[in-house]
């Protein structure tokens, strides 16, 4: 029998022909990453073990992305220890303010994820990096430490699931649709400590930002990582950003998966998570009659310039509906200076919406965005539990950028083919 993609990976990471699932390994690590909230915490047990240097420091990242821009005393402690940990260690992949991005879009905009890599991350939305064909997965802060420590970590093979795509999506539908279906369909302990492993001639179709907003969110189907076979945009996108050498692994033809899904992307509908869970979704076609207060469009899972710009066509021309909050935060710095340069920031303002520096801060609740007793946000974020984004009785829906343009203008969750027509065809 054959090894998956993931599991090939892992193969050569551990410098074993071949690995099985349920088998323990410990395997090198091509990068390491932490945020603001994780990190403290690893930088502690890193100076327990008495180590006065990381393995490697090239193949370190850390990202303050979460609390920040500082939204109080104990956030701007928290950065000033990663800080000085990242200057004293000599640490090369140090990202703040001015610099910095949300983590899961900055990294590959930097470079530092490509196919083949084996990345461990102390934020479970790691699996982001799946998109470029490279094994990633979130870890705690003690794995992290050790990791930054030895250069290896301990884990489990998974065995897999098979997701072949075919044909093509309709207008307004992108890939933030087709992982809120599939979490809808197999639940949110669908995939869990499994690989979700995408192919077939549908991929194609796809764009890189619909590839990383899928592999983002695997993990809230319980996924250990979800991943994508490396095709001719997937290179194009590394020789514009990689820094390293890749190595690209396909499945085996007689690679054992425990399932094979097949999904026609022509009849994927716009798709809402109602509360509380990723895995209660509904087609645009069936939420009946939701009022909304809040609009997030941004962070690690739509946050991205073609993300941006989806917003943009629908809302440019019109004005954000009374009482409405629009909430808008570019995934980088990069994404965010193209979006001014493109016009999208001014179609965005001029709708109404108010744009921020690059955070995670509403996605958790953090910051800028709180939610009240009783409010309801159309989030294009990753998660829908309680207390979320705010209050215990608040609700978060989660959706597609278009969708949640579409709320911004009516009030209410909303086809934005009702809005903006057939086709998604056309500029800002």
């Amino acid at each position: 029998m054959g090894m998956t993609m993931s599991q090939k990976i892992l193969a050569a990471h551990t410098g074993l022909e071949r690995v099985v699932p349920g088998q323990l390994i410990e395997a090198n690590l091509d990068l390491v990453l932490g945020n603001d909230i994780t990190t403290p915490v690893a930088i502690n047990e890193f100076k327990k073990t008495g180590c006065s240097q990381v393995f490697d420091r090239k193949k370190i990242a850390i990202v303050p992305d979460h609390f920040t821009p500082n939204k109080d005393l104990k956030a701007a402690e928290q950065c000033r220890q990663m800080r000085e940990f990242a200057h004293e260690l000599g640490i090369e992949h140090y990202f703040e303010v001015g610099a910095m991005g949300i983590e899961h879009c900055l990294i590959p905009e930097q470079g530092l994820a490509v196919p083949g890599d084996l990345i461990i991350g102390a934020d479970s939305h790691t699996c982001t990096y799946g998109a470029l064909g490279a094994f990633a997965t979130g870890v705690g802060s003690t794995d992290m430490a050790a990791g930054m420590a030895t250069g290896k970590v301990w884990l489990k093979v998974p065995s897999a699931l098979k997701f072949v795509l075919t044909n093509q999506f309709q207008p307004w539908v992108s890939g933030k649709d087709l992982i809120l279906h599939i979490i809808g369909m197999i639940g949110v302990d669908g995939a869990r400590y499994q690989s979700m492993e995408f192919m077939g001639e549908g991929l194609s179709s796809l764009s890189m930002d619909d590839r990383f907003t899928i592999a983002n969110m695997a993990v809230e189907a319980g996924a250990k990582n979800g991943i994508f076979l490396v095709d001719e945009k997937t290179i194009a996108y590394v020789k514009e950003h990689a820094t390293k050498p890749h190595q690209v692994y396909a499945p085996d033809a007689d690679a054992d998966y425990e399932e094979e899904y097949e999904i026609d992307l022509s009849t994927i509908r716009p798709t809402v998570a109602f509360p509380h869970l990723p895995s209660n979704t509904r087609i645009i076609d069936e939420v009946g009659e939701v009022e909304i207060d809040q609009v997030v469009i941004g962070s690690c899972t739509n946050g991205r310039l073609s993300d941006l710009k989806v917003a943009a066509q629908i809302l440019k021309g019109k004005k954000v509906k009374q009482g409405v909050r629009v909430l808008v935060f570019p995934g980088t710095q990069r994404i965010y200076l193209q979006a001014l340069q493109e016009g999208i920031i001014t179609a965005l303002v001029e709708a109404g919406a108010a744009v921020s520096t690059p955070t995670c801060g509403p996605c958790l609740g953090g910051h800028m965005g709180i939610l009240a007793r009783g409010e309801k946000a159309v989030s294009t974020t990753n998660r829908n539990f309680v207390g979320r984004m705010g209050h215990p009785e608040s609700e978060v829906y989660l959706a597609s950028p278009a969708v949640a343009a579409a709320a911004a203008l009516t009030g209410k969750l909303t086809d934005p083919a009702q809005i903006a027509g057939s086709s998604a065809e056309g500029g800002i």
